[in-house]
Protein backbone atom coordinates (compact mmCIF):
# COMPACT_ATOMS: atom_id res chain seq x y z
CA UNK A 1 0.00 0.00 0.00
CA UNK A 2 2.61 2.83 0.84
CA UNK A 3 4.79 1.90 -2.56
CA UNK A 4 1.11 2.50 -4.56
CA UNK A 5 0.46 5.78 -2.31
CA UNK A 6 4.19 7.05 -3.20
CA UNK A 7 3.72 5.99 -6.85
CA UNK A 8 0.55 8.07 -7.20
CA UNK A 9 2.12 10.88 -4.82
CA UNK A 10 4.90 11.43 -7.63
CA UNK A 11 3.10 11.64 -10.62
CA UNK A 12 0.99 14.87 -8.83
CA UNK A 13 4.31 16.92 -8.74
CA UNK A 14 3.84 20.73 -8.80
CA UNK A 15 6.41 20.94 -10.85
CA UNK A 16 6.54 23.22 -14.04
CA UNK A 17 9.49 20.88 -15.61
CA UNK A 18 8.72 19.69 -18.81
CA UNK A 19 11.64 17.70 -17.98
CA UNK A 20 10.63 15.77 -15.50
CA UNK A 21 7.37 15.16 -16.42
CA UNK A 22 8.65 13.41 -19.96
CA UNK A 23 11.08 11.84 -17.97
CA UNK A 24 8.41 10.39 -15.58
CA UNK A 25 5.96 9.34 -18.48
CA UNK A 26 8.69 7.98 -20.60
CA UNK A 27 9.71 5.63 -17.68
CA UNK A 28 5.65 4.73 -16.33
CA UNK A 29 5.19 3.94 -20.53
CA UNK A 30 8.60 2.00 -20.55
CA UNK A 31 7.14 0.19 -17.65
CA UNK A 32 4.04 -0.94 -18.77
CA UNK A 33 5.53 -2.06 -22.06
CA UNK A 34 8.19 -4.00 -20.96
CA UNK A 35 5.42 -5.52 -18.65
CA UNK A 36 2.91 -6.43 -21.92
CA UNK A 37 6.20 -7.71 -23.98
CA UNK A 38 7.90 -9.98 -21.03
CA UNK A 39 6.47 -13.27 -23.32
CA UNK A 40 8.97 -12.48 -25.86
CA UNK A 41 11.60 -12.19 -23.64
CA UNK A 42 12.66 -8.35 -24.84
CA UNK A 43 12.41 -5.31 -23.42
CA UNK A 44 10.69 -2.70 -25.15
CA UNK A 45 13.79 -0.97 -26.38
CA UNK A 46 15.10 -4.01 -27.74
CA UNK A 47 11.49 -4.18 -29.66
CA UNK A 48 11.54 -1.02 -30.88
CA UNK A 49 15.21 -1.43 -32.01
CA UNK A 50 14.39 -4.94 -34.04
CA UNK A 51 11.63 -3.65 -35.63
CA UNK A 52 13.41 -0.41 -36.92
CA UNK A 53 16.05 -2.81 -38.57
CA UNK A 54 13.35 -4.70 -39.84
CA UNK A 55 11.71 -1.95 -41.55
CA UNK A 56 15.48 -0.84 -43.10
CA UNK A 57 16.11 -4.40 -44.18
CA UNK A 58 16.48 -3.14 -47.66
CA UNK A 59 19.51 -0.88 -46.93
CA UNK A 60 20.29 -1.73 -43.35
CA UNK A 61 21.86 1.00 -41.20
CA UNK A 62 25.25 1.02 -39.46
CA UNK A 63 25.20 1.70 -35.44
CA UNK A 64 26.35 5.49 -36.33
CA UNK A 65 23.42 5.57 -38.49
CA UNK A 66 20.81 3.50 -36.64
CA UNK A 67 21.73 6.22 -33.40
CA UNK A 68 20.97 8.69 -35.50
CA UNK A 69 17.58 7.48 -36.75
CA UNK A 70 16.38 6.35 -32.85
CA UNK A 71 17.44 9.34 -31.33
CA UNK A 72 19.91 7.76 -29.37
CA UNK A 73 23.63 8.03 -27.83
CA UNK A 74 25.65 5.44 -29.99
CA UNK A 75 27.28 4.23 -26.59
CA UNK A 76 23.78 3.54 -25.04
CA UNK A 77 22.63 1.85 -28.39
CA UNK A 78 25.66 -0.56 -28.32
CA UNK A 79 24.51 -1.72 -24.97
CA UNK A 80 21.03 -2.33 -26.33
CA UNK A 81 22.94 -3.88 -29.10
CA UNK A 82 24.97 -6.19 -27.29
CA UNK A 83 22.14 -8.80 -26.05
CA UNK A 84 20.57 -8.64 -29.13
CA UNK A 85 23.98 -9.38 -30.93
CA UNK A 86 24.40 -12.29 -28.56
CA UNK A 87 21.19 -14.11 -28.75
CA UNK A 88 21.07 -13.91 -32.58
CA UNK A 89 18.82 -11.85 -33.31
CA UNK A 90 21.06 -8.93 -35.18
CA UNK A 91 24.45 -9.47 -36.81
CA UNK A 92 27.00 -6.94 -37.31
CA UNK A 93 27.92 -7.55 -40.93
CA UNK A 94 30.07 -6.08 -43.50
CA UNK A 95 29.17 -4.01 -46.19
CA UNK A 96 30.55 -5.54 -49.95
CA UNK A 97 30.40 -2.21 -51.07
CA UNK A 98 32.12 -0.62 -48.64
CA UNK A 99 34.72 -2.53 -46.43
CA UNK A 100 34.74 0.00 -43.67
CA UNK A 101 30.72 0.24 -42.93
CA UNK A 102 29.20 -2.46 -40.73
CA UNK A 103 25.63 -2.32 -41.20
CA UNK A 104 23.09 -3.87 -38.42
CA UNK A 105 21.38 -7.06 -39.87
CA UNK A 106 18.83 -8.57 -38.30
CA UNK A 107 18.99 -12.40 -38.42
CA UNK A 108 16.19 -14.78 -39.28
CA UNK A 109 15.95 -15.35 -35.52
CA UNK A 110 15.78 -11.45 -35.24
CA UNK A 111 12.27 -11.77 -37.76
CA UNK A 112 10.76 -14.44 -35.86
CA UNK A 113 11.24 -12.36 -32.62
CA UNK A 114 9.87 -9.01 -34.48
CA UNK A 115 6.87 -10.90 -35.61
CA UNK A 116 6.04 -12.28 -32.49
CA UNK A 117 6.75 -9.18 -30.46
CA UNK A 118 4.52 -7.49 -32.57
CA UNK A 119 1.39 -8.79 -31.33
CA UNK A 120 1.99 -8.13 -27.60
CA UNK A 121 3.08 -4.63 -28.59
CA UNK A 122 -0.16 -3.71 -30.37
CA UNK A 123 -1.99 -5.27 -27.42
CA UNK A 124 -0.15 -2.88 -25.43
CA UNK A 125 -0.62 -0.02 -27.76
CA UNK A 126 -4.23 -0.48 -27.68
CA UNK A 127 -4.49 -0.29 -24.24
CA UNK A 128 -3.11 2.67 -23.99
CA UNK A 129 -5.26 4.29 -27.19
CA UNK A 130 -8.01 3.28 -24.85
CA UNK A 131 -7.25 4.92 -21.78
CA UNK A 132 -5.66 7.87 -23.31
CA UNK A 133 -8.30 8.50 -26.62
CA UNK A 134 -7.52 8.27 -30.24
CA UNK A 135 -7.56 12.12 -30.97
CA UNK A 136 -5.40 12.57 -27.83
CA UNK A 137 -3.44 10.11 -28.70
CA UNK A 138 -2.74 11.27 -32.50
CA UNK A 139 -1.75 14.92 -30.66
CA UNK A 140 0.43 13.60 -27.92
CA UNK A 141 2.57 11.47 -31.14
CA UNK A 142 2.88 14.59 -33.09
CA UNK A 143 3.53 16.49 -30.30
CA UNK A 144 6.53 14.39 -28.95
CA UNK A 145 7.56 13.83 -32.74
CA UNK A 146 8.01 17.41 -33.69
CA UNK A 147 10.11 17.17 -30.00
CA UNK A 148 12.23 14.69 -31.08
CA UNK A 149 12.94 15.67 -34.70
CA UNK A 150 12.76 19.52 -34.84
CA UNK A 151 15.63 21.05 -36.47
CA UNK A 152 14.64 24.12 -35.34
CA UNK A 153 14.67 23.32 -31.36
CA UNK A 154 18.21 23.07 -30.83
CA UNK A 155 18.97 26.78 -31.83
CA UNK A 156 16.24 28.19 -29.61
CA UNK A 157 18.77 26.45 -26.83
CA UNK A 158 21.80 28.69 -27.97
Amino acid sequence: MTENRYVKQSFRSDSSCIVAAMRAATRRLTQLYDEAMAPTGLRITQFHVLAELERRSADPPTVGELAEILIMERSALGQTLRPLERDGFIDLGHDERDGRRRPVKLTRAGKDKVVRGRRYWADAHEKFERFFGDDQLVVLRETLRGIAESPQLPETFR
